[in-house]
């Protein structure tokens, strides 16, 4: 492993464990040449590759830091714990990975990822959608958040059904 302070490629594995229900090993690792302490993810690799089908057609690798990405640039400044958005890309993952054998469509992942910020964080929601759905003006960011704050007030009446008198 290459030490992110000084490069070298000499280190020792301090501490190892296993993180995420046995899904990824954490190791604790020590630098050789310049004695800083980093750490390492090991997580399995999937035997068949997904391929991700672009509104283009063109196809191209599934790449998991392409969703991390979008979801921390949605989630910019907004007070998301960051296990809360570990756990979304690593449930979105598992998902496409379970449910498709070797293609899916960027649409798909998008209304994924969509479903869980809805959840989540409304405003960091308006903003994956804003970048997904190319939002032309002001009138199309006001209908969503129109379907947003109904989709709210439902779960509000639905809620207070189950409240005891």
């Amino acid at each position: 492993m290459i030490c992110p302070y000084c490069e070298a490629n000499d280190d020792k594995v301090i501490d190892s464990r296993a993180s995420d229900g046995g899904k990824v090993i954490r190791r604790r690792r020590e630098c050789i040449a310049c004695q800083k302490r980093f750490t390492t993810y090991e997580r399995v690799e999937q035997s068949t590759r997904l391929l991700v089908v672009k509104k283009d057609g063109t196809r191209e690798p599934f790449d998991r830091e392409k969703i991390s990405g979008s979801i921390h640039a949605a989630c910019g400044k907004r007070k998301i714990p960051a296990h809360t958005l570990s756990a979304m890309i690593d449930e979105i993952e598992e998902e496409l990975h379970r449910q498709f054998e070797r293609e899916v469509e960027t649409r798909i992942i998008g209304e994924r990822v969509m479903v869980r910020l809805k959840d989540a964080d409304e405003v960091a929601y308006i903003r994956f959608a804003s970048e997904y759905y190319q939002f032309r003006n002001v009138d199309d960011i006001s209908r969503q958040i129109q379907e947003l704050n109904a989709r709210i007030k439902d779960v509000k009446n639905q809620q207070s059904l189950f409240k005891e008198p």
